[in-house]
């Protein structure tokens, strides 16, 4: 399922730029409210072997990484439950409050019906002031291209390196960076849950400027090849960490620890040691 041209669908209906971002953008006072809602199923979304706990601390992780892509605190949490068998839920629940108290979010409430597929939609809000919210349009040539963490990590745990189950199974959202992010002055952010490439040319979609990285600057996962690692920091998703583009004179942002491995570019292009980067991640399965 090519999750980004349906979208363009939507874009027939809804102004499209009110796609372009993680999160939805609402006035509210003096600050702004950030809005993200995500859909996770068992069959496409949660790996073989996790428990119910983790299925509720990752349905909760994925949106509030939408809310640090924003530069914004997270809030409020919403988490309505498909439940394929009822014995599950006691697990789900404590996995969804655990990620909330960790990172600062509070679990106010949700919905609870019967599904023959365990079925998990989060809706997280968020608060930012205007001059600290951050979106995926922003970026100009001169600024460097950064990534925070390491990258390819969850995709090397598929891979068969257990190492990195946890980064998989219990991802975690980069909030605290991410406000420290948008305070700092970044010109352009999103997280990266689909993988760096695709990452790159959905900024690519939304700006008037290219991007140049040099793969020997990527943050790859420790002990794996480094061929293979390349691939996976280029093309494996779920990492769930954050891609911004900035000045070069803010960085390093003291708090974030962030790896430059790239520059903002003149021309509309996605390269990687500068040539064209293929369009390519993590994309939605249709079942049917």
């Amino acid at each position: 399922m090519d999750e980004r041209g349906l979208h363009r669908l939507i874009g027939t209906i809804i102004d499209p730029e009110r796609l372009e971002d993680d999160c939805a953008v609402i006035p509210c006072g003096d600050r702004l409210m950030v809005a993200s809602t995500d859909m996770l199923h068992e069959t496409t979304d949660f790996p073989a072997g996790m428990t119910d706990w983790q299925a509720g601390w990752m349905a909760v992780a994925v949106t509030l990484s939408d809310i640090a892509s924003m530069g914004a605190a997270p809030g409020q949490v919403l988490l309505a439950v498909g439940l394929d068998r009822p014995e599950r839920l006691r697990g789900i629940m404590e996995g969804a409050w655990d990620c909330c108290t960790a990172f600062g979010a509070e679990l106010v409430g949700g919905d609870l019906d019967a599904h023959r597929e365990l079925t998990i939609v989060s809706t997280g809000l968020g608060a930012v002031e205007p001059e600290h919210l951050i979106r995926r349009r922003g970026a100009r040539p001169g600024d460097v291209v950064a990534v925070t963490g390491s990258l390819g990590e969850a995709q090397a745990a598929l891979n068969g390196y257990d190492r990195y189950l946890r980064k998989l199974l219990e991802p975690q959202p980069r909030v605290r960076e991410g406000e420290i992010l948008g305070r700092a002055g970044v010109s352009a952010m999103m997280d990266i849950s689909d993988g760096l490439a695709l990452s790159l040319h959905d900024l690519l979609a939304v700006n008037d400027c290219g991007f140049s990285v040099d793969t020997a600057r990527l943050p790859l996962p420790a002990g794996v090849p480094e061929d293979e690692g390349r691939e996976l920091a280029l093309y494996g998703g779920g990492d769930f960490e954050l891609l911004f583009c900035a000045p070069p004179t803010i960085l390093p942002v003291p708090g974030v620890e962030a790896h430059v491995i790239g520059e903002v570019i003149v021309e509309r292009a996605v390269l990687a040691d500068e040539k064209p980067l293929e369009r390519r991640g993590y994309l939605h399965e249709w079942v049917g």
